[in-house]
């Protein structure tokens, strides 16, 4: 419900907003607008992928392909929470003559109510209260905005339950928002069994990145244990470093390598959360093994 939410000033002179509920505050340093931009949209480049240009990490392997504006491009906002980072994106990419397909993901509405009900004082919302008013009544909406045509649709659920089993039917996804609150406070969102069921989910055939905001060695390894290449990501707000990963390293500009491993293999607390129990541990000798044969350090 939007009662369990409240407006958070903070010192940049915009607000954000904080979960009564889980205690959390949704982007609290320099709030939704700014973290979405650094984190999601420069960092996955998505104005460049989006317009149908594969813009790589290390060019000069071969030339960019252009897509048609026909092609959809899937991003998966996996936390919607108050939906300021998939609402951030449109309004950056607003002049960009592109095709976007939207999947986003929470086990509740309530958030992304309260900012439309705030939308003044978030700013993010403005210009799309139309949308979101469909979008909360109906989980799935068709729009344009600017020279961008949209897609948008919610699914409410538990998120790891939903990618057991059979392939989803949602599109493979070229981007993922992932902000799920952290293992320590959401450990279900973090294990290796969910990471490993995303990557399934992925399109060899369709590079595609994720950008997360934690840059601890647990999720690292874990996303490499997973199947995806994993970086040092740009830095933002207070972090000076956060992570991105990828099924293609074309995609990744500062991969981990030898030094990073080093510190893994060294560190108490690398282990994977194999369930939904947050634990610190070193790295098991099977783990070790699995992490130094993966193709990112192989390779080099």
């Amino acid at each position: 419900m939007s009662d369990n939410y409240t407006l958070v000033p903070l010192a940049n002179g915009t607000f954000t907003v904080r979960s009564s509920a889980e205690r959390e505050t949704f982007h609290p340093v320099v709030g939704p607008v700014a973290e979405a931009e650094a984190l999601y949209v420069r960092q996955l480049k998505l104005r460049e992928r989006a317009a149908g240009r594969r813009q790589l990490a290390n060019p000069g392997t071969r030339q960019d392909a252009v897509g048609t504006l026909t092609d959809e491009f899937v991003i998966w906002d996996i936390g919607l929470g108050a939906g300021g980072n998939v609402l951030t994106a449109l309004h950056v990419l607003k002049d960009l003559p592109a095709n976007l397909h939207i999947v986003s993901f929470d086990h509740t509405l309530g958030a992304l109510r309260f900012a439309l009900e705030h939308a003044s004082q978030l700013q993010f919302p403005l210009g799309l209260e139309g949308v979101l008013e469909e979008l909360l009544q109906t989980q799935s909406v068709e729009f344009r905005h600017g020279a961008l045509q949209a897609r948008w649709e919610i699914h409410v659920d538990d998120f790891p339950g939903a990618l057991v089993g059979t392939k989803p039917a949602w599109p493979a996804p070229q981007a993922i928002f992932f902000d799920a609150y952290s293992p320590a406070r959401n450990p279900d969102m973090w294990t290796l069994p969910l990471f490993e069921n995303l990557f399934r989910c992925l399109d060899p055939q369709k590079p595609c990145a994720l950008a997360t905001y934690s840059r601890s060695t647990i999720p690292r390894v874990t996303l490499l244990l997973a199947g995806f290449f994993v970086g040092a990501g740009d830095p933002v707000a207070e972090k000076n470093e956060t992570t991105i990963a990828a099924n293609s390293l074309e995609l990744i500009e500062r991969p981990l390598a030898a030094r990073w491993l080093e510190r893994a293999r060294t560190s108490h607390s690398a282990e994977p959360l194999h369930s939904g129990e947050y634990r610190i541990a070193p790295l098991t000798g099977d783990t070790w093994e699995r992490l130094r044969r993966h193709p990112q350090f192989t390779q080099a």
